[in-house]
């Protein structure tokens, strides 16, 4: 994923691998600029889908939560657009509170690429394999959001596509950050950034 500067407004910049620009998408009547000046001023939760990872689905039979080596891992591709997250962030002056993941490791190592630090939250864990488990791990994520926020920061969570879809209605591609704000008992979505030429 990569955040790009474009018009007149300076978008999120810095290309990613193969991937292209990130654009905003379906933020209404947010335009670039305001968005890159609402994460600036902090105080939302971006949602970080772990970056692109070997080709799969889930992951393999038997793996184990421990070991890496039993899961689907980032491609060097996906390692080196997890570094460009990061280096965007601080590029645009991006402030980053908590980062939390995922305790899968394609999740925790984006976090890690990404931010240089994480903290592992089984609520965001995936429930790909269980999806009956989704709503409650929704609801205990959004219970915990209000304990993590700081003031004048973002809050980082890195998980998976079931978790930010059970979150907020969207299903992100990989890398695609989904901002959003705690609104209630609920992640109201203000903007999408996304790399360029993917589908919905």
């Amino acid at each position: 994923m990569q955040l790009l500067r474009g018009r007149a407004a300076c978008l999120l910049a810095a290309a990613v691998l193969c991937c292209g620009p990130l654009q905003a998408q379906d933020r209404g009547t947010v335009s670039d600029a305001e968005l890159l000046r609402a994460m600036r001023s902090g105080g939302h939760v971006i949602l970080i889908r772990h970056a692109s990872t070997v080709p799969g689905i889930g992951d393999p039979a038997g793996f184990v939560l421990t070991d890496c080596a039993t899961q689907r891992n980032l491609s060097e591709a996906g390692r080196a657009e997890a570094v460009r997250i990061g280096t965007t962030f601080k590029a645009e002056r991006i402030p980053v509170g908590r980062v939390q993941s995922s305790r899968w490791c394609r999740c925790l190592d984006t976090a890690r690429l990404a931010f240089g630090k994480v903290s592992p939250w089984a609520a965001l864990d995936s429930h790909f394999d269980n999806p009956a488990d989704g709503a409650a791990q929704a609801a205990a994520v959004i219970s915990g959001i209000a304990e993590r926020e700081t003031a004048g920061e973002n809050l980082v969570l890195v998980t998976h596509q079931v978790n930010i879809s059970a979150l907020t209605g969207v299903s992100p591609a990989q890398g695609e950050a989904v901002v959003t704000r705690l609104t209630g008992k609920s992640l109201r979505v203000v903007g999408r950034l996304r790399p360029a030429g993917t589908s919905q």
